[in-house]
């Protein structure tokens, strides 16, 4: 189960972790040389300007404008979509199209930090005498699953059954790996799991059964789901590959049914992608206009950032997540017909990780890797301020903190020890047998030289930046990392399948809500990346984490959850089964033609409030 997006992405807009390019300097003529950490400081000193030219308008100010239905927006994704299948979505272009297909049972305003009624209504009923709880929800009237050519009589009504079975048939199937499997358990004061049961009150409600009480039951119940109409007949004769081979790219895209803000109308291998509004959605404005207001939204295919940066210029798309690089074109324009809004500091970070499954690593790099020192020592070689000038121009901040700024648990004094210090990381692999020999190789004990292989998507331009700026640095200590570019849809095989891999560096986004990552941060977790689906905890820290990950879900008292989430956020950052990088500041171009923007990297961007004056 998971946090609502207030809105879809529009793939163009969103934060970009691992988007940018490298940027090669050179001297030019005869004169003298200049260096890339000098430019790179020179843009630091420009910072000020460039947030000068550009506008903060964040979601939670101004209120909207009512607007009027009509226009196409054009964006783009970098390739064709995988699948329309939401159980099988794993890539960012897949889930563009897909998610504004579906919706959630409840939002969240992150800016009042209240959740609001989306798909349903709810209530929650504690019972602090048997410490059990239930959260029932109400499904609106008039929720339909529909298609862009049906008709009134072929809609189907969205029912509870609909949720019933996606809880138990599909999030609920452990041989489908989603997600949600791993949140519909809790620990027990006695130390057993307990599901979290599901019960139809009626055709429009339903009650989520907790074994006991929980601090949020409005984040840990909600869910999106797909039409038990379709999903159920799939799995009773085909079984769990029966609903994971649903909705192929081969599919009829105008047969796809939809509950959320759009349609897929049109798909074009290689070319394009067409979503057209539904008007059925249930959200609408102060005037009661049904949104979203835009008619339709067109993503082109295009393969990489340099050409949608060109597209953005000639004005065949309508909005470009401005790299740092490309700030100085689009902010001395004269008379431009686009606005550069600033949306701050990411709130996630892109992460190296090692892996420590000792199934599936060699025994070898299990014996380093599994060493807290050999982590801490690997996390003392990235130089995130190094990162911070060489690849983002200065406009990043580095990632010294575990949850993010807008986590309610966050805490500044709570930061990453283990920062830049090849000294210290000297140090720590002396302490566990490892020196480096006559020629400056760095070995373990037996006389075995330290490398390792980070793999990463290939697309991931500026993931390979940081990615090879860590390994120049670990080149200074004798330590060889090489640097392995693949297909993304082979690194999700590594981290979901045959966990084949040594390093790797991925984003899974922010640590928004403490009690979130259920599957990321338990041992039992099937994104549990460093070593998945333990049937019991394989350290002593991950079973401290544990423990705590399931006393903060459990604990009302805010201070008392505040002491649970300090030590969880410490021993996090002590043991560094992920090293965050940097949160990279955010900035959209968006044309001025569109009204009712609001950017910021809280919300990103409101889409189904944008109108054509």
């Amino acid at each position: 189960m998971k946090r609502p997006k207030r809105t879809w992405s529009l793939h163009s807009v969103v934060v970009p972790v691992i988007l940018i390019a490298a940027v090669v300097f050179s001297a030019c003529g005869a004169g003298e040389e200049i260096d890339a950490d000098d430019i790179a400081a020179g843009s630091i000193d420009s910072r000020e300007t460039i947030l000068e030219r550009t506008v903060s308008r964040p979601g939670g100010e101004a209120p909207f404008r009512i607007g009027q239905v009509g226009g196409i927006w054009t964006s783009s994704i970098n390739n064709d979509p995988r699948t329309f299948n939401t159980l099988t979505a794993r890539d960012a272009d897949s889930r563009t199209v897909i998610d504004p297909l579906y919706d959630f049972l409840a939002d969240y305003d992150p800016y009042t930090r209240e959740f609001t009624p989306a798909l349903a209504s709810f209530e929650v009923e504690a019972d602090e005498a048997n410490d059990s709880l239930r959260v029932v929800y109400t499904l609106r009237d008039e929720l339909y699953w529909t298609t862009p050519d049906s008709s009134p009589d072929t809609w189907v009504q969205v029912t509870s059954d609909d949720v019933v079975y996606w809880y138990n048939e599909i999030d609920g199937d452990r041989s489908l790996q989603l997600p949600g499997y791993s949140g519909q358990f809790i620990d027990m004061p006695d130390g057993s799991a307990a599901r979290i049961e599901i019960e139809k009150i009626d055709d429009r409600s339903f009650a989520f059964i907790y074994p006991r009480i929980v601090s949020n039951p409005i984040l840990s119940t909600n869910m999106q789901f797909g039409p038990r109409y379709i999903f159920q007949p799939a799995k009773e004769e085909n079984g769990s590959e029966g609903v994971l081979d649903l909705f192929s790219v081969d599919t009829p895209v105008r047969t796809i049914p939809a509950v959320g803000e759009y349609h897929i109308v049109e798909y074009d291998p290689g070319v394009r992608v067409v979503l057209q509004r539904n008007p059925n959605y249930w959200k609408t404005d102060e005037a009661g206009t049904s949104l979203p207001y835009m008619e339709r939204v067109e993503y082109r295919v295009v393969p990489d950032k340099n050409s949608e940066f060109l597209m953005f210029r000639d004005g065949s798309r309508d909005s470009y997540s401005a790299r740092p690089e490309d700030l100085d074109s689009l902010l001395v324009e004269s008379d431009p017909d686009y606005t550069v809004y600033n949306g701050g500091a990411a709130l996630g970070s892109a992460f190296f990780t090692f892996n420590q499954n000792p199934d599936t690593l060699d025994p070898l790099k299990y014996s380093w890797f599994s060493q807290t020192e050999f982590r801490q020592a690997m996390s003392s070689m990235l130089n995130r301020e190094r990162i911070v000038r060489q690849v983002y121009r200065g406009l990043a901040e580095p990632a010294h903190h575990f949850f993010a700024r807008a986590n309610p648990m966050f805490d500044e004094d709570i930061q990453l020890e283990y920062t830049f210090n090849p000294d210290q990381a000297v140090e720590l692999l002396k302490s566990i047998g490892m020196s480096r020999d006559a020629e400056g190789t760095m070995r373990d004990a037996e006389g075995n030289a330290i490398d390792f292989t980070i793999n990463l998507g290939a697309e991931n331009n500026i993931g390979i930046d940081i990615a090879q700026i860590f390994a120049d640095e670990l080149s200074e200590i004798g330590v060889r990392a090489r640097v392995r570019p693949i297909d993304f849809q082979r690194v999700v095989e590594m981290l979901t399948n045959t966990y084949d891999w040594e390093v790797v560096t991925v984003s899974l986004g922010a640590n928004y809500w403490p009690s979130g990552g259920s599957n990321v941060w338990q041992s039992g977790g099937n994104f549990h990346l460093w070593n998945p689906l333990q049937d019991s905890p394989a350290t002593e820290w991950e079973a401290r984490i544990d423990y705590l990950y399931n006393e903060g879900r459990f604990t009302i008292d805010q201070q008392e959850a505040k002491g649970i989430y300090d030590e969880f956020q410490s021993i996090l950052l002590a043991q560094l089964p992920v090293m965050y990088v940097v949160h990279p500041w955010s900035f959209l171009a968006v044309r001025d033609r569109w009204q009712n923007v609001r950017y910021d990297t809280l919300d990103g961007l409101r889409s189904e409030r944008l109108f054509l004056e």
